[in-house]
């Protein structure tokens, strides 16, 4: 009598399924907020200066939670936490669309869906697929779970510029809760019970002070994390604010939302391709080439003359490379370290990150605010990127240290 049991293979793409679909709603939700800036400001008089703090805080909050998520993932099941995120998700999205103030902008959108993204989106879920996955495929699965996720990205961002203009802000955000609930039922699907595994189990909560300080102490995993930083700085900035930069630019509104879904629509096969480099080449290589392209998009789409065209070709350029650093960095740390912590590990190099989102969606909020326009943080993108580069071109792989020492 043959066993109703699922294999592993089917296992294995039930999960990247359902891992894309929640990254899908997660990552989505996050990537229209740009959107809603003006509109937000025009029907309810929240103040862009507290609209771009509220995303700054989102950006902290997430860094902050994600180590912590990451490490309870890692020991009682992905699934578990990714369903806790559509929760912080409903109350992030549902607070500003009943109570519309500055204070509950800031409260739902920094706070809880900070909270929920860290729960819900991309860490928690290609560190599962990272575990199921076989060691010779597992970039290449992450870059496919990655492009999936990507899907939502594309999609949510012209439904919710629709809704604003059918229903209004507040009304459109009230949609975001709704979608936001469809987490809870698909991450079930995600290592809802983590299976045993082979050698040193997963640390847990109370094991990541301990691991955070051994990783940070590793030359190597220093350097990529000190080289995504940029990623956050650079990628935040643009979600919040490069559709009030298009309009102040003289260009259509429309124009914004859709160079935010040509973000998302090109971001799909770029994850999945630099998922299938990471197999190839060392991550972090790959690594320094994506801030090289966008660092040169960025410095050419800023000093030239703005045009439609080439608003859709820098859009196209920045999504191809757009979450491609997710699955390569998570390869280099699974390179590094194994699988067994991979969600904290990835967690802690990830706060990194969202400092940089923290200043670079806080510092875009400033400048509108105090100069009118974003002339003066154009540079500063271009230096912080090609930082980024050189440290992660300085990275040396797991045996070639060992060789050297």
């Amino acid at each position: 009598m043959q066993s109703s049991a699922p294999s592993a293979k089917s296992v294995l793409w039930i999960a990247i399924i359902a891992a894309a679909a929640t990254s899908s709603l997660a990552m989505g939700i996050r990537q229209t907020y740009g959107l809603l800036l003006l509109p937000l400001s025009v029907e309810h008089q929240i103040a862009p200066w507290a609209f771009g703090l509220a995303v700054a805080l989102h950006n902290l909050v997430w860094g902050l939670a994600q180590p912590a998520s990451g490490s309870m993932a890692d020991k009682y099941g992905s699934g578990r936490v990714m369903a806790f995120g559509g929760v912080f998700y409903l109350i992030g999205c549902g607070l500003p669309a009943l109570f519309p103030s500055n204070l509950t902008v800031l409260i739902g959108i920094g706070l809880f869906s900070g909270l929920g993204v860290a729960c819900a989106g991309t860490g928690l879920a290609l560190a599962a697929v990272g575990r199921l996955a076989p060691a010779a495929k597992r970039g290449e699965y992450i870059g496919i779970t990655s492009a999936g996720g990507s899907l939502g990205q594309a999609a949510m961002v012209p439904l919710v510029f629709g809704a604003i203009g059918w229903i209004g802000s507040t009304g459109a955000m009230a949609m975001l809760a709704i979608i936001a609930l469809l987490i809870i039922p698909i991450a079930r699907n995600i290592e809802w019970r983590p299976a045993p595994r082979i050698g040193a189990p997963a640390l847990g909560l109370r094991g990541l002070p301990g691991l955070a300080k051994r990783a940070l102490a590793d030359r190597d995993f220093a350097l990529l994390t000190g080289g995504f930083f940029a990623c956050g700085f650079q990628l935040a900035f643009l979600t919040t604010h490069l559709p009030s930069h298009i309009a102040l630019c003289g260009l259509p509104t429309t124009l914004g939302m859709t160079a935010l879904m040509m973000i998302g629509l090109f971001n799909i096969p770029g994850s999945w391709f630099c998922g299938w480099l990471s197999s190839r080449i060392k991550p972090e290589t790959g690594l320094g080439w994506i801030y090289l392209v966008r660092t040169t998009a960025i410095a050419i789409f800023a000093y030239a003359t703005p045009t439609e065209w080439g608003t859709i070709i820098f859009a196209a350029t920045m999504g191809f490379v757009w979450l491609g650093t997710v699955p390569l960095t998570s390869a280099a740390i699974a390179r590094r370290f194994g699988v067994a912590d991979l969600g904290a590990l990835y967690g802690v190099c990830f706060f990194s990150h969202q400092i940089g989102g923290f200043l670079g969606a806080g510092a875009g909020a400033l400048l509108i605010g105090t100069t009118g326009n974003y002339a003066a943080f154009w540079p500063v993108m271009v230096v912080v990127g090609i930082g980024a580069t050189v440290l992660n071109w300085m990275t040396k792989a797991p045996g070639q240290r060992m060789a050297a020492a």
